[in-house]
């Protein structure tokens, strides 16, 4: 999930934003209606906690899989 914010709010919301960068999302920061820069996780070997947390938060705004969606992915080519 991307987060995007102008750069007077990042100055003084920067704690709670690299709160958001640390558990995965992004942060673009704007002068105006131009984006300038990027925040992103720096990714460690071994940082299980943060690929959690990224994986969470990328699954947060998806919709649930049915059960009848796996069924018919299981499904899917053995009906020949």
């Amino acid at each position: 999930m991307t987060v995007t914010v102008k750069v007077a709010e990042a100055k003084t919301h920067l704690s709670e934003l690299l709160a958001k960068v640390e558990a995965g999302e992004e942060v673009i920061i704007s002068r105006g209606n131009t984006p300038i820069a990027r925040l992103s996780r720096i990714r460690r070997d071994n940082d299980v906690d943060a690929l959690i947390a990224e994986i969470k938060a990328q699954r947060a705004g998806r919709q649930v899989t049915t059960q009848d969606e796996i069924r018919e992915w299981r499904d899917e080519g053995r009906r020949c």
